[in-house]
């Protein structure tokens, strides 16, 4: 065994000591007072050893990118990689989903009364409803919001209200929405290391961002959709500070942040990623204008119907703490959500960020390539930390930062070895989605 492999598994272990202590710890606190509200700590998620449609399609999706992703994605042409990056992480989130069963897997999963399809009704008015949606946040005002449309702007009921409108309502619709937009995560990430970074290094991240344990939770939240609208959002914006179609791809770049940010209030920590992109790239300057414009379409669209994104958001953060984030300890989530992440990411992921970590630190000795990625990786790395530490997200980070640590899985390109390494992702997808009943 060589050193840097050695030091790998070290790496791993700790992640792995860190889920396990968060595990134990959390089942005292529970049994102490359960402040927690999470049925099997530090996920939510309940334990429930189950199988269903989704196993063998899920164990065929496995075996295969296990078996011939690697080769594949060093040798096919790039646009038919992206292609098939794009179709097989949708594969291998709607075969985790269905483990569950059609119905409980994906039809219901929006349905619930946590959840954006129950207010649907509500939109008759568009206008009008934006104009009164502050009016319903908070816990005690008339009609108060169900818990994720009231923690949203409202773009992100609005989506769900538009596939209403053009005949495709409903929780079955939705989630098969979510899932296939989510997946397209994939290939905006590809996009953007292969754009900064080099195509090599991209196509060794592929199978690693095809095949992970974050599509437990993508599939189905509308979290995986917010991940695809901020991922593409980047990989716009890297296309344009390279020279490519610099106008239209900044102005498509900004379009999207615009639209980011009125799905989640927590997404507009995406700044710290494009600010790494505007870093890396060398048209920076020539760009900025249009990025600018283009972020300009939606809040001004919003503004003028008359709803107030800063007011949503000081209201959303009382409302926060008239619910569950009122009483979970900050103490205790301010460490449980990493391993949290950890069991998103998974330990490959976990173990090249190791390795990303040495190649910034010794930053003249490193390919320059090495280098652009380990930014990247640090700049995801940076949003989740901040929204750690911000104390708006305790629990429930395995779905709520989709968004950050979809970028992480691109860490999977400095390792050697990524057949053992893809395995362990996924039988670690595999055992959480058949050992626990997750929320999403």
């Amino acid at each position: 065994m060589n050193r840097d492999l050695r030091r790998d598994l070290y790496t791993v272990a700790a992640a792995a000591l860190l889920v396990v202590t968060a595990a134990l710890v959390g089942v005292a606190v529970k049994r102490a007072k359960d402040v927690l509200h999470v049925g099997w700590p530090p996920l939510y998620a309940n334990w429930l050893p189950h199988a269903g449609p989704g196993t063998p399609a899920a164990l065929t999706v496995a075996v295969a990118v296990v078996a011939y992703g690697p080769a594949l994605a060093a040798r096919l042409p790039w646009r038919p990689l992206l292609w098939t990056a794009w179709a097989t992480a949708t594969a291998w989130t709607f075969s985790l989903a269905l483990v569950d069963g059609w119905h409980r897997g994906i039809a219901r999963r929006l349905t619930t009364r946590y959840e954006y399809l129950r207010v649907i009704d509500r939109f008759d008015d568009i206008p009008r409803t934006l104009r009164d949606f502050t009016r319903h946040i908070l816990l005690g005002s008339p009609d108060h919001w169900p818990p994720h449309v009231a923690g949203h702007p409202p773009g992100a009921t609005l989506t769900f209200v538009l596939l209403d409108r053009i005949g495709l309502g409903g929780g079955a619709w939705a989630g098969v929405f979510v899932i296939t937009v989510g997946a397209a995560t994939t290939a905006a990430v590809l996009v953007t290391v292969r754009t900064l970074t080099g195509e090599a290094l991209a196509r060794r991240a592929a199978p690693f961002l095809v095949l992970s344990p974050a599509a437990v939770w993508a599939g189905t939240s509308a979290d995986g959709y917010f991940a695809a609208v901020a991922a593409w959002a980047v990989a716009f914006l890297a296309l344009a500070v390279t020279g490519h179609r610099p106008r239209t791809t900044a102005f498509a770049a900004g379009l999207l942040l615009g639209l980011t940010v009125y799905l989640s209030y927590g997404l507009t920590l995406f700044a710290v990623l494009v600010t790494a992109v505007l870093f890396l790239g060398t048209r920076r300057r020539a760009v900025v204008p249009y990025v600018i414009g283009g972020l300009c379409v939606v809040p001004v669209a919003f503004t003028v119907v008359g709803f107030d994104w800063w007011e949503a958001y000081r209201l959303l953060v009382e409302r926060y703490h008239q619910g569950a984030g009122g009483f979970r300890p900050y103490g205790y989530w301010v460490w449980a959500n990493l391993a949290c992440t950890v069991l998103v990411v998974g330990p490959a992921t976990v173990a090249g960020l190791r390795r990303a970590g040495v190649a910034l630190a010794r930053w003249g000795a490193s390919p320059a390539v090495e280098r652009r990625l380990g930014l990247l990786l640090g700049a995801a790395l940076c949003m989740l930390l901040v929204a750690d530490l911000s104390g708006m997200s305790k629990a429930e980070t395995e779905r709520i930062w989709l968004p950050f640590a979809m970028w992480l899985l691109a860490a999977g390109a400095f390792l050697d070895r990524p057949r053992a390494w893809l395995t362990a992702q996924a039988t670690l997808a595999l055992l959480l989605n058949h050992l626990l009943l997750t929320g999403w």
